[in-house]
């Protein structure tokens, strides 16, 4: 059995070397966001930090990618990660928004954040400033609803 165990890790480590050159493509990453919501909104600086450091790297034009993000298998998963985050919900394109469709994302921002839906889980063991406090999430979670309710004119 012993001897089997050399040749199997030889041929893992050869798989891996191989794997790193099949990245795939980071989503686009853009720091001049006219439409981005925090031009557009009223957010207390707070807050924006807290969108920035929890929301950001999987809900905007704004995210970051260390190094790890580059290691195949890890980057297609994170790759996909970033996609699906920005289809869901991109605050870089805020402004292009329907007013119906920016009251609904605020109610799920409220939501998610406060179920701890979001950030994921598997996002914030590597990242120790996504992780919210209670009283965060419910700070993140007045703003949004405060929104809603600015804009429905109550």
């Amino acid at each position: 059995m012993k001897k089997y165990i050399k040749p199997a890790l030889l041929i893992l480590l050869g798989a891996f070397i191989i794997l790193q050159f099949f990245r795939g493509t980071p989503p686009e990453v853009r720091t001049d966001n006219p439409n981005d919501i925090m031009a557009h909104e009223v957010i207390d600086a707070e807050v924006a930090t807290l969108l920035r450091n929890a929301c950001y790297d999987c809900h905007s034009m704004e995210s970051n990618y260390p190094w790890y993000t580059y290691i195949t298998p890890l980057s297609w998963w994170i790759f996909e990660h970033v996609e699906h985050g920005r289809e869901e919900l991109n605050f870089s394109e805020w402004a292009s928004f329907s007013m119906k469709r920016k009251l609904h994302k605020l109610e799920e921002i409220s939501e998610e954040t406060m179920e701890g839906k979001m950030p994921l889980e598997s996002y914030t063991p590597v990242h120790a400033e996504a992780q919210l406090t209670d009283e965060q999430r419910q700070l993140i979670s007045d703003w949004a609803l405060g929104l809603v309710e600015k804009a429905k004119g109550n």
